[in-house]
């Protein structure tokens, strides 16, 4: 577990959504403001709009990833595709559910129809696995970075 790990948890258990979360947990990284990071990552929550489709915890990864790691030069694609492919297999092992879709993370056969964020309440919480996963992502994360050190980091 790391600092990020932590920090990500704790941001999903204040209301912010999964990607939100980890994409916060790194704010500073990527020279944003919180408010900053928070706006931008809205609207990968509950896999892309409450669709379901790609875990926001997972989104949340490759937005920092992107952020830390991408390029503006359009032949640099192959690269950050190749991250987000191995960070990919990683996350499927790790999550438990072997998948980066919201809903096969959740158990969901389809998406619940609505795009009306669930109440967090005690009873959330616990039936939800987003919590574990905000936190396993950007431990994840934070041990890419370690491994692949910043151009500027000290």
């Amino acid at each position: 577990m790391s600092v990020y790990g932590d920090k990500a948890f704790e941001a999903f258990h204040k209301g912010y959504n999964c990607s939100q979360s980890v994409a916060l947990a790194f704010a500073p990284e990527m020279g944003l403001s919180e408010e900053q990071t928070l706006k931008m990552a809205a609207g990968f929550g509950g896999g892309f709009g409450r669709m379901r489709e790609v875990c926001g915890a997972f989104s949340g990864l490759t937005l920092v990833l992107g952020a830390l790691y991408g390029s503006d030069d359009p032949a640099q694609k192959t690269q950050i595709y190749t991250e987000v492919q191995a960070l990919a297999e990683e996350y499927k092992q790790r999550s438990g559910g072997g998948s980066i879709i919201c809903r096969e993370l959740l158990g969901l056969s389809k998406p619940e129809g609505t795009p009306v964020a669930s109440p967090r309440t005690a009873e959330y919480y616990q039936k939800r696995p987003c919590a574990e996963l905000v936190r396993m992502a950007a431990d994840l994360l934070a041990e890419y970075i370690k491994q692949h050190p910043l151009p500027d980091a000290h």
